[in-house]
């Protein structure tokens, strides 16, 4: 799953996330998969984002759901116009071992 959403301004102490950084994914290349809505329908269909992690994420909720920001992107869909996007950790890969998921990935190194 991935997301462009920002939060924008929000007062210290009230974004519904915890922002953090993990250094040793800083550049570390990856892919996302996610959906989006397919313009001029109302279906979604699949995405899919190569870039370099940044080292960056947030944690939504109390039993964190940890999206990382990917960015310096190589692959995304046509028309996707940011030059970042944030992905969830359950559907974000390492390209070198596409096997785990970031989350495996971080718990075994």
């Amino acid at each position: 799953m991935s997301s462009t959403a920002s939060q924008g301004e929000v007062p210290l102490g009230e974004a519904p996330f915890r922002s953090g950084f993990d250094a040793a994914l800083t550049g570390l290349e990856a892919e996302c998969d996610g959906g989006g809505p397919l313009e001029g329908t109302h279906f979604a269909g699949r995405q899919y984002f190569t870039g370099r992690l940044t080292g960056h994420y947030r944690d939504f909720g109390p039993y964190p759901w940890r999206w990382y920001l990917l960015d310096s992107l190589t692959r995304k869909p046509d028309g996707f116009t940011h030059d970042s996007v944030w992905c969830d950790g359950e559907s974000l890969y390492p390209v070198s071992d596409p096997a785990k998921s970031i989350e495996q990935y971080c718990k075994t190194e």
